[in-house]
């Protein structure tokens, strides 16, 4: 039995739901012969009693009995197994006395004296019947009482061969074993050809899954441009299919977006190591130059005592940032979210902008009289300070800087506008990515790390804000929104 089971299971499914569908057909075809079978028997027998009783009839009349009695399926006399006919009498003293009225083959005559007696007690309505064999042929018996006195009683006694009603019958069930069984054979070759068909975009799914399977999608570069085509089915294929290609669209956009972190990874591993290989060179030469110059002037020793330290504090700078946006991604946002006014916080950004930058005409306009929102103040400080010192250090002095702050529909808005020469439209999309410079020469003539803007994303989205830019020659704009608290909503 596991043997055949595994058997099965190996078959391809086109082919198990044919033979299934056979298997089916064959106890249908089963039911449908017996059926037919057993109707056309009861109907035979009816018309085998019905000439029965017209021979008897006959016999009974002239005591003759036809010897064609006309029963389908042969074409002449020959055919025939010939008829039976007996007369019964039975005289007092017991006495028994058998006439045949017909050459037929020999009958147990005790067989037939009993049917003969049954019929002198039966009703004159009612012929009993009795099969007998004769010869070696089943025949059916039929008696009547056609004389019934006390010193006589004749009974006639007629039967019919049923020979052609089983020949009948065999013929029937013949034709119905070669119909059925091709027309079985016909329904599994087919079926089997048709299901295949049907089955074929499942043979197309399948092998687009071997060619995504065979994909090697650890490469650098990864092609899954494959997807199931074709048409028909069904609804439920159709569903399949448009499932099976959502999924390699999935997986390939997956892929895409795993090769683009991949890239920005190791874009932000080559960049960070620029960045701090660039101080650390520096605080190399100068120790180096200190320790030439120890032996000589002090000034010269402080001199580069502070370039040192003047660039230790700007890697400090670079690996604090680099921890912040780190503890951001990880979801560790580094914040202590209470209760602030973002005008307050805004004016605290505008004096130490104007203290740190006078080459730049400075002006803050602000609509409310209080912004209240649940922020940290220091972050918040650090997003507006970084927008401020961006929108210096990548205009000429003399551009004037204005910081506004309004609401709108339910959130604090704080812009930071500079009339500088703007940004293009291929940099702008990338502004907010790490280390990013829209000039490309990595010239630090402001100091910067490349990660201010990427620290104002980041610490925006941490507060539930979102920050936008906008730019042509003579204006740039960058605009942030933070959620205003319930009791200013």
């Amino acid at each position: 039995m596991g043997r055949l089971t595994a058997a099965w299971r190996r078959l391809r499914l086109g082919t198990q739901l044919a033979l299934a569908l056979g298997a089916l057909a064959l106890v249908v075809f089963g039911l449908v012969g017996v059926v037919t079978t057993s109707l056309l028997h009861q109907y035979l027998d009816t018309k085998l009693s019905d000439q029965l009783s017209t021979t008897l009839g006959q016999f009974k009349a002239t005591g003759n009995v036809n010897p064609s009695p006309g029963k389908f399926g042969h074409g002449s006399v020959a055919d025939h197994d010939p008829p039976v006919g007996v007369t019964v009498e039975f005289s007092p003293g017991n006495n028994v006395k058998l006439t045949d009225s017909t050459s037929h083959p020999p009958v147990d005559g005790k067989q037939l004296i009993a049917l003969a007696a049954r019929a002198l007690v039966s009703s004159p309505l009612q012929h009993p019947e009795q099969e007998v064999e004769a010869g070696g042929v089943r025949y059916r018996f039929m008696a009547v009482t056609s004389v019934n006195t006390p010193l006589l009683k004749r009974v006639a006694v007629v039967g019919l061969s049923e020979g052609d009603t089983e020949a009948t019958i065999r013929r029937m069930i013949m034709v119905n074993l070669v119909t059925f069984g091709i027309a079985l054979v016909v329904l599994v070759l087919v079926g089997q050809q048709v299901l295949r068909r049907g089955l074929r975009p499942l043979a197309d799914m399948s092998s687009t899954a071997h060619t995504v399977a065979s994909t090697d999608l650890t490469a650098k570069s990864v092609d899954l441009s494959v997807r199931a085509k074709g048409e028909g089915g069904g609804i439920e294929v159709e569903e399949l299919r448009s499932a099976f290609n959502v999924m390699i669209d999935h997986i390939d956009h997956s892929l895409v977006a795993r090769s683009a972190a991949e890239q920005r990874l190791r874009q932000f591993v080559a960049d960070a190591s620029h960045e701090l290989r660039t101080p650390l060179t520096s605080i190399r030469g100068y120790a180096d130059l200190f320790a030439y110059a120890a032996a000589n002037e002090p000034a010269e020793r402080e001199r580069h005592l502070a370039r040192m330290r003047e660039e230790a504090g700007r890697m400090s700078l670079l690996l604090d940032d680099l921890l912040l946006l780190a503890r951001l991604d990880a979801a560790e946002a580094p914040l202590r979210p209470e209760p602030v006014d973002l005008i307050e916080i805004a004016v605290a950004a505008a004096d130490g902008f104007q203290a740190a930058r006078p080459d730049h005409p400075f002006a803050l306009e602000v609509e409310p009289s209080t912004l209240p929102m649940i922020g940290d103040p220091m972050r918040l400080r650090q997003v507006l300070d970084n927008l401020l010192t961006n929108a210096a250090v990548h205009t000429d002095p003399g551009t004037p800087v204005t910081l506004r702050l309004r609401t709108e529909l339910g959130w604090a808005v704080a812009e930071v506008a500079d009339g500088g020469p703007g940004i293009s439209p291929e940099n702008q999309a990338r502004v907010f990515d790490r280390f990013y410079r829209v000039d490309d020469s990595r010239t630090r003539r402001s100091g910067g790390t490349g990660l201010g803007l990427s620290v104002v994303h980041s610490l925006v989205t941490a507060h539930g804000g979102a920050v936008t830019l906008q730019s042509r020659p003579g204006a740039t704009v960058f605009t942030v929104r933070f959620p205003l608290s319930a009791r200013q909503v």
